[in-house]
């Protein structure tokens, strides 16, 4: 069973409904004892940091989440969570990735990032070297939402995206996954990753 972690913030129904899609067996649940019985986790994002922590709190999920061992999806904000701290309103977050989130530079480029970019891994090749991207076309794009980003950060950062500077938009460590960009509105390319996340052993 996947768990969506329902935390009041999330973009939990447009992830249900592609998971729905791909025939997943799925629930949703704030429920820490959920949580710990799941085959996987996908924490979605949609928001801001500090009331998405606050929720992840108030739920007891903190903790939780802390201890989850097996694969675990983050997406947008659910991706930035998974790091020590946001640099929004100084946010302590997971802390299951090293670093700290970022704003975009406003004067630099337009904030928030809204759109389709392209993923490139961060050895040198047009795509990341990951299980979620196979089958996947190199050079694909993603559709993104949004206005803090993870820095590229070795070896956590899988893929990256270049928008005024180039920013970390696959992570990955041991059972952990997070995609910066919206698997579930990003059309076939990303019901294909998040097949390839469901298909994960």
């Amino acid at each position: 069973m996947i768990v969506v972690i329902d935390y009041t913030a999330g973009n939990l129904y447009n992830v249900g409904h592609a998971l729905k899609h791909l025939g997943a067996d799925f629930m949703f649940s704030g429920d820490p004892a959920d949580v710990g019985r799941a085959d996987k986790i996908i924490l979605p994002g949609v928001g801001a940091a500090t009331p998405a922590m606050k929720s992840l709190a108030d739920q007891g999920l903190v903790k939780a989440l802390r201890q989850v061992r097996v694969p675990f999806l983050g997406i947008c904000l659910g991706l930035q969570l998974l790091f020590e701290v946001s640099e929004e309103e100084d946010t302590p977050c997971l802390g299951l990735l090293p670093g700290r989130v970022l704003r975009f530079d406003s004067s630099q480029v337009k904030v928030p990032h809204i759109g389709w970019n392209r993923v490139a891994g961060t050895n040198g090749s047009s795509q990341p070297d990951s299980p979620l991207f196979d089958g996947v076309p190199a050079g694909s794009f993603f559709y993104f939402v949004h206005s803090y980003y993870a820095p590229v950060e070795e070896p956590v950062t899988l893929g990256s995206t270049e928008y005024g500077l180039s920013f970390s938009s696959v992570v990955v460590r041991d059972n952990l996954w997070g995609v910066q960009f919206h698997p579930e509105r990003s059309g076939e390319i990303g019901l294909k990753l998040l097949e390839n996340f469901v298909e994960l052993s």
